[in-house]
């Protein structure tokens, strides 16, 4: 595996993301998830109110543009 610095989108998949992280030391796994935390805690305060979320009666789409 080369190790290198890359600015390719295309090189930006879910796998190569999920290697970098499998990649990291559990400390630092810990340490993303708690920077994760408070960034979205910081954005949506509200969502320390909710609580015992329901699933929804609707559908879900997910839609991904495919790379050529």
């Amino acid at each position: 595996m080369v190790l290198s610095v890359s600015h390719d989108r295309n090189e930006e998949t879910p796998e190569a993301k999920a290697r970098w992280f499998q990649s990291l030391s559990l400390a630092e796994r810990m340490e993303m998830l708690c920077e994760f935390t408070d960034f979205f805690l910081s954005v949506n305060p509200q969502l320390l109110d909710v609580k015992d979320a329901q699933p929804i009666n609707r559908r879900i789409r997910i839609v991904a543009k495919k790379m050529m």
